[in-house]
C-alpha cells in the first residue's frame, strides 16, 4: 500500500451512442436554432448542453459522440438528455440509445517526485525521450491504458473504459513506484 494515496480526477469522458435510425440534422437545426452545424466542414451537428456540461456530435446516420462529461453517469445522462430535448421538439426517435464509454481521461497526482530515467527501465513498455517530451509514456497492460507520468508526481491517464480502471492502474502504478524506490516524498 503506497504511503500516501494519489489524488486522481476524472477530466473527460468520451461515450459513444447509437440510434436505431437515421437523424434529419436540418430538422433538428430548425428546432434547435442553438446547434452547430456546417456540414461543408464537418458532416456532425454539435448539440451542447449546460447541464451536464457536454458536447454531443450528432450525426445523421444515427451515431453520436458526448465529450465533456466528468464521469461515465454524465456521459448516459447527457446522451439521454439530448435524445429526451430531440423528442420534446418534434423528432420522432424510436426506442432508446446504445451507449457505450470509448474513452476515460484522468489526471493524477501521487504526492511525491518520481526518478523518470529509472522507471523507465523499471517499468518496461514506456518511452522516455526527455529531449522530445518531459514525460514518461508507460502502456500499462492490465488493465489497459497509457500514462503520461512526469517528473513532478503528476500524470494522466488516458484508454481507459471505465472509472475502476482509472484508479486501478494509479494505484498499480504507484506500488510498483514506491516498491521498486522511485518515487520521492517531502
Amino acid at each position: 500500500m503506497p504511503r500516501t494515496k494519489a489524488t486522481v480526477n476524472i477530466e473527460n469522458v468520451v461515450a459513444s451512442a447509437t440510434m436505431s435510425q437515421a437523424i434529419d440534422l436540418n430538422a433538428v437545426v430548425k428546432a434547435f436554432p442553438g446547434v452547430e452545424y456546417r456540414p461543408e466542414q464537418f458532416p456532425g451537428l454539435v448539440f451542447r448542453l449546460k447541464k451536464p456540461k457536454t458536447a454531443t456530435l450528432i450525426f445523421n446516420s444515427g451515431k453520436m459522440v458526448c465529450t465533456g462529461a466528468k464521469s461515465e453517469g454524465q456521459a448516459k445522462k447527457a446522451v439521454n438528455r439530448v435524445v429526451q430535448e430531440l423528442k420534446d421538439n418534434g423528432m420522432v426517435i424510436v426506442g432508446k440509445p446504445s451507449i457505450q464509454i470509448q474513452n476515460i481521461v484522468a489526471s493524477a497526482s501521487l504526492g511525491g517526485k518520481v526518478d523518470l530515467e529509472k522507471s523507465a527501465y523499471s517499468l518496461g513498455r514506456t518511452m522516455y525521450e526527455p529531449e522530445q517530451f518531459p514525460g514518461l509514456i508507460y502502456r500499462m497492460d492490465e488493465p489497459k491504458v497509457v500514462i503520461l507520468l512526469f517528473a513532478s508526481g503528476k500524470l494522466v491517464c488516458t484508454g481507459a473504459k471505465r472509472e475502476e480502471e482509472v484508479y486501478a492502474a494509479v494505484n498499480k502504478l504507484h506500488e510498483k513506484l514506491e516498491v521498486d524506490n522511485l518515487i520521492f516524498y517531502g
